[in-house]
């Protein structure tokens, strides 16, 4: 099964979830704040995309952090405690099936593309 990972409040994620919901898209919503991340799932996802991809820098949390901790994220291996300890830094939503991410974010063309709906 798919899975929909992001905040619930966050408004990209509601767009995902209502495009889901209309288009009928089996999927399951993993709410970060809620029920946190996995350890070893932020690891694949890293090692899929790399950092750069995946936490959020032109957001609230990671503008919120002070100048030393931005610039002690250089690496997958820096970046790991701060995307488990800060869930509200990582980019959403993640769409991801058996570990294996499908997209970051939310595109409507590409979500038609993943789930071959038709509008």
């Amino acid at each position: 099964m798919v899975k929909l990972y992001g905040i619930a409040n966050c408004n990209t994620v509601k767009k995902a979830r209502t495009w889901l919901d209309l288009h009928h898209a089996e999927y399951y919503f993993h709410d970060f704040k809620k029920h946190g991340l996995e350890s070893n799932l932020a690891q694949c996802w890293l090692q899929q995309v790399g950092w750069e991809k995946l936490i959020n820098r032109s957001g609230l949390t990671w503008r919120g952090l002070s100048m030393e901790q931005k610039q002690a994220i250089t690496n997958n291996i820096s970046a790991l405690p701060l995307m488990m300890e800060k869930s509200s830094v990582n980019k959403r939503p993640l769409l991801e099936q058996n570990n294996k991410l499908l997209h970051i974010g939310f595109d409507e063309a590409s979500y038609q593309q993943i789930f071959n709906s038709k509008s």
